[in-house]
């Protein structure tokens, strides 16, 4: 039986194949922008050829698929996505427009905000109040919402967000709301934010809501097309979808809860970034993920990754809990450019799959990343892809040559110096999510993804002084690794803004009954949601949090428990919160009242987990595996510079830098600096070699 990655990306499409043995085999497809789909079915038809059986005979040897997508954050980037109104309170229709008031980038005195996922003219008001404490102050209108279910219909509405002042607190008006325009508008996507994010701060809830909407429709069409074309081809197995707080879930919560989709393209990434850490007995790594597009990167310390409720797409805010995942426009696709200064500059913009840079021979006219690695000598113009992409060597030179008259440098300087922009700007990345949290990136260890990734990976490590490079051997299929070994995981919030004192002993414990009373309330609701997906009660896992500020602040931090009810912390919870507060800003304030503003529960279901198979013992010696050489470009001149099958490598292989080691869908550049060791499950592990002086 197989179980199968699927993370589709904004160049390629990636599959990961594992069979019950361990044994796993690495896919790679370009990713088909018109239909997700397309891409994925070419990549389950390419492994059913390579057992020699039919698509259905090979689908029914399935039992799992774990599938990430960008479908709902390339419809919002797009502005594709579904025609969307938006119901919320009378008096405060443009709250949604308005957003913070503040400009994103304080010193553009011209920036523009966004183009608004719901335009003005389908935001419509209904009579109806909630106090701060969720008391019917007045009564729904119900003929408000039936003249706001007749402008939809009129306009062709495809989905409906709904976002009252003070739901989180009683979420009555909106289900009412809801109710109404489901009997107005059969078949209409509808989301209440009560549901989708029922916590304080309208702005934020109001978005949040608004995408879930606004992205919906377009999920639950791509969703219900894949599960129809799945079982026609006699697929019986399990199909789990990838969300952006690092877990998965079933279709039918995707297609309800949309919006964790958004952003979860490299969510996985810090999952299998454990994974293959704990090999090397590391847990504070930094995962590092170059793909076509983009280079994502997170910091784990003691083995878990950071969260945030501060994401952002297109502009617009998603307050759902994620992965705390940085990312920059810089991937192999990243289109090197001339600014007005006369400056060269590598990405943000992307060549992506559709032209794909200039070497690939598909219209790409401007040279990116990838066509510089072919230039100096990383790539082997017949070998990239396996063969099965052909590089156009001699067009790339003249693109590079035009470029390096302008700068007034060769056609290689030219190459040279995007290679060393590209690999400052992925370095200045993660200072971001290091230095700039108070972390010294000297002392993590580097996973690196991505099929560009290890091309890069011993120059970053260098600028950086990282001393411990990990390249899985699946690297170039990362998220996709990740999501086979992610739980089910699902948040919950609710809103509570009082002190904590007044819940500990100190305090005289006055409302500990009603705090207790609100997470029993999430676990409940936790329990029955993996419940419905099929998790027994024996395979949960339950963390419990708060948001918690000191009084009069303005934001507030998170703090985490595993598994023990609120009375078992109470009294220590703010000794927890100081000491995050220092870890985090360098201070803390122990004489400082402490509130609470949210209460959070995440709740884990354990799924099996395929196993990756070790590898047996080849040897020190790699010359077996040596394709033979080619001059690669290192510390300014062309160095004659050995080629290994990275596929006939493995376990205790060793070899010193400069070297080329070839996969079919990544390379794996060691420069003189650095040595490279195959760890028993056959990964690559790079180190600085120590010189004597």
């Amino acid at each position: 039986m197989y179980s199968i990655g699927i993370d589709v990306g904004g160049t390629f499409t990636d599959f990961l194949l594992i069979n019950d043995a361990g044994e796993s085999t690495v896919y790679k497809n370009l990713t088909t922008p018109s239909d997700p789909s397309e891409g994925t079915f070419n990549g389950l038809n390419q492994m059913a050829e390579d057992k020699g059986i039919s698509l259905p005979e090979f689908m029914g040897q399935v039992k799992l698929i774990v599938h990430g997508t960008t479908i709902t954050t390339n419809a919002t980037i797009t502005g594709e996505g579904a025609k969307t109104g938006f119901v919320t309170t009378k008096g405060f229709r443009d709250v949604l427009g308005m957003r913070r008031g503040v400009r994103e980038e304080m010193y553009d005195c011209k920036q523009s905000p966004p183009p608004p996922l719901v335009p003005r003219y389908l935001t419509a008001t209904v009579e109806e109040r909630l106090d701060c404490e969720g008391k019917v102050v007045t009564p729904l209108n119900r003929d408000d919402v039936l003249k706001a279910a007749e402008l939809f219909k009129s306009e062709g509405v495809e989905a409906v967000a709904v976002s009252t002042l003070f739901s989180f607190f009683n979420p009555e008006h909106e289900r009412a709301i809801r109710d109404i325009l489901q009997e107005e508008l059969p078949g209409i996507y509808i989301s209440i934010s009560s549901e989708v994010l029922p916590q304080v701060r309208a702005y934020e809830r109001h978005s949040t809501t608004a995408l879930n909407a606004y992205v919906g429709p377009i999920l639950a069409r791509y969703l219900e097309k894949l599960q129809v074309r799945l079982k026609s081809e006699n697929f019986k197995g399990t199909l789990l979808i990838m969300q952006s707080n690092g877990g998965v879930m079933s279709p039918d919560l995707a297609m309800r809860y949309a919006s964790n989709t958004l952003l979860s393209g490299p969510a996985s990434g810090p999952a299998a970034g454990v994974f293959y850490s704990e090999s090397q007995g590391v847990k504070d790594i930094i995962t590092v993920d170059m793909g076509g597009t983009s280079f994502d990167i997170c910091l784990i310390k003691d083995g878990k990754p950071g969260f945030t409720v501060e994401g952002s797409v297109a502009g617009n805010r998603l307050a759902s809990p994620m992965t705390a995942i940085h990312t920059i426009g810089a991937g192999g696709g990243s289109i090197a450019w001339i600014d007005a200064g006369g400056i060269l500059r590598v990405g943000p913009k992307s060549a992506s799959s559709d032209p794909g840079p200039i070497c690939y021979g598909r219209g790409g006219q401007q040279p990116a990343v990838t066509d510089s690695n072919l230039m100096l000598g990383y790539l082997d113009p017949d070998f990239f892809h396996g063969g099965n992409i052909k590089l156009d060597y001699e067009k790339t030179y003249s693109a590079f040559e035009e470029m390096g008259k302008k700068l007034g440098l060769s056609a290689l300087e030219t190459a040279a110096g995007i290679y060393q922009i590209v690999n400052a700007n992925m370095a200045a990345g993660v200072r971001e999510v290091s230095v700039r949290r108070g972390y010294d990136p000297r002392e993590f260890a580097m996973v690196v993804a991505g099929g560009a990734g290890p091309i890069h990976a011993a120059a970053i490590a260098t600028e950086l002084g990282v001393s411990l490079i990990i390249v899985p051997r699946e690297s170039s299929v990362f998220c996709a690794a990740g999501m086979l070994i992610s739980d089910l995981k699902h948040d919950f919030v609710r809103t509570y803004n009082e002190p904590v004192r007044k819940h500990t002993s100190a305090g005289g414990r006055q409302d500990l009954d009603r705090l207790a009373g609100l997470y029993n309330e999430m676990y409940s609701e936790a329990i029955k949601t993996l419940a419905d997906e099929g998790v027994s009660k024996d395979r949960v896992h339950v963390r419990y949090g708060a948001d918690m500020r000191y009084l009069g602040q303005l934001n507030d931090i998170t703090v985490h428990w595993e598994d023990r009810s609120i009375e078992d912390v109470i009294d220590g919870l703010e000794d927890i919160f100081h000491k995050r507060h220092d870890t985090l800003f360098g201070y803390s304030m122990p004489s400082s009242s402490i509130d609470f503003m949210n209460l959070r529960v995440t709740v884990i279901g354990v799924t099996d987990k395929p196993s990756f198979g070790k590898g047996s013992f080849k040897g020190t010696d790699p010359s077996y595996a040596l394709k033979g050489k080619r001059k690669a470009y290192f510390n300014g001149e062309f160095v004659e510079t050995p080629v290994y099958d990275g596929l006939l490598m493995g376990n205790g292989n060793k070899l010193e830098g400069p070297a080329i080691v070839e996969q079919p869908t990544t390379t794996i550049i060691v420069t003189p600096e650095f040595k490279l060791v195959c760890d028993e499950y056959d990964n690559y592990v790079l180190s600085p070699i120590l010189k004597a002086y």
